[in-house]
């Protein structure tokens, strides 16, 4: 039985790039087809580069540098690839509004047709909710592998947050199981149509050829709040199994800093630092340190006081590199858990200056450096910023190429302190 492609329609005078009531015009085949390839792209490679992620904390210290810009490469041509298909499937979406749908060709057969206009609500969401969760997982995450396009990276009104990455992460991931999912019945369902069928339905979307659809048709309430339904449960399973939900007992929590007697006692603190990945900026902050510090403050000139500072290295977050960032090959956390600096404090005609030694990884180096101080009524308040060489250290040494982390790193911190009675 030969099958059934239809007869050609006459050519209209908008050129035939509109739909009708029969067919598919050229506009609706070409996003159908560039989404296809699209997504037959970026599917494999976020498959190809999480799997490589998992690897980097893993690698011996000499594979890691060309572990981490591959799979930083991959991930970015797959979340470029994403926003492609967001746009493509917006565009699509609006076409299709202002577009007469061609109906079903066995839209009589009451339970299949439902079926199918399921998965084409299903398709359509799926093709706008996988990569918009990817766009959201990436603009609440700090750093690594940006988008490849000039106009930003990070979506309006998402803060960067751990938790809310974690949230899209896993939302993201479980939409891309359901897409998935989606596809093989789209696809097995114009098999069936061309080979078992032998109708016109996958010779529509190829090559526009006209039939129009059955009289019955299934209607669009009941299948799109089925496809609702299975979506909110996608939402459910996402959020349930996003990375770290079942956090447990990995590791044993690291012993906090105990407080040290101090002339001032540090009652505000925060200490952040600042690299730079793939040229971007990617910040982080540590959880526990203290500061034992004496500063006379009727010193006019010359040696006011005197600061120890002790730094958890385990507590330390930079978005989604803290592990690589705490693993062997950088701050070596497990072996090198304190980070120490000791300095004379001096006020001088210029401000407030530190002249002392920093010690981290086990490697001791000079480091001076300005900072801002206001004293009102015994609270005073100290900020200040210094740029460190991560080379300097041995951190890194087998990134040598700044492309991928560059040499300089950022520490900056902002304490307020009341002197102790």
């Amino acid at each position: 039985m030969p099958h059934d492609t239809g007869r050609p329609e006459q050519r209209r005078p908008d050129g035939g790039l509109r739909d009708s009531a029969s067919h598919y015009g050229p506009v609706t085949r070409s996003i159908h087809w560039l989404t296809a390839l699209l997504i037959l792209l970026a599917w494999p490679l976020g498959l190809i580069a999480h799997d490589m992620s998992a690897d980097i904390a893993t690698a011996a210290p000499q594979d890691q540098a060309r572990l981490v810009a591959t799979t930083a490469t991959l991930f970015s041509v797959h979340k470029t690839l994403g926003v492609a298909v967001f746009f493509t499937s917006i565009l699509r979406v609006l076409w299709a509004v202002i577009q007469p749908r061609p109906g079903l060709l066995n839209g009589d057969r009451r339970a299949e047709a439902l079926l199918a206009e399921v998965v084409h609500w299903l398709l359509y969401a799926s093709l706008i909710l996988v990569p918009l969760t990817g766009w959201l997982h990436h603009s609440a995450t700090t750093g690594f592998a940006p988008i490849l396009w000039p106009f930003g990276q990070h979506l309006p009104f998402v803060p960067q947050s751990d938790r809310l990455a974690a949230i899209f992460s896993g939302v993201h991931w479980a939409f891309a199981w359901a897409l998935t999912a989606t596809l093989v019945l789209h696809i097995a369902g114009a098999l069936k149509h061309h080979v078992i069928d032998k109708d016109a339905t996958l010779m529509r979307m190829l090559r526009g050829a006209p039939r129009a659809g059955s009289k019955k048709q299934p209607g669009h309430a009941l299948p799109a709040a089925s496809a609702a339904v299975v979506l909110m449960a996608v939402v459910g399973i996402g959020i349930a199994n996003r990375p770290g939900a079942e956090a447990a007992p990995q590791q044993a929590a690291t012993p906090a800093l105990e407080s040290l007697a101090s002339d001032w006692q540090v009652t505000e603190r925060s200490l952040g630092l600042a690299v730079t990945q793939f040229g971007k900026r990617v910040e982080g902050s540590f959880a526990d340190w203290t500061a034992q510090i004496a500063w006379d403050d009727s010193v006019i000139e010359g040696l006011a006081g005197h600061v120890t500072v002790h730094v958890s290295t385990p507590t330390m977050t930079l978005g989604s590199v803290t592990e690589q960032a705490l693993g062997e090959n950088f701050l070596d956390a497990a072996a090198h858990p304190m980070a120490t600096y000791e300095a004379d404090l001096f006020q001088t005609p210029e401000g407030p200056r530190a002249e002392g030694t920093f010690t981290l990884v086990g490697v001791s180096q000079p480091l001076a450096f300005p900072f801002a101080l206001e004293i009102t009524d015994g609270t005073a308040h100290a900020t200040a910023s210094v740029t460190v060489n991560r080379m300097d250290y041995g951190i890194g040494e087998t990134m040598p190429d700044e492309k991928t982390v560059a040499f300089p790193v950022e520490i900056f911190f902002d304490l307020t302190a009341t002197r102790a009675e």
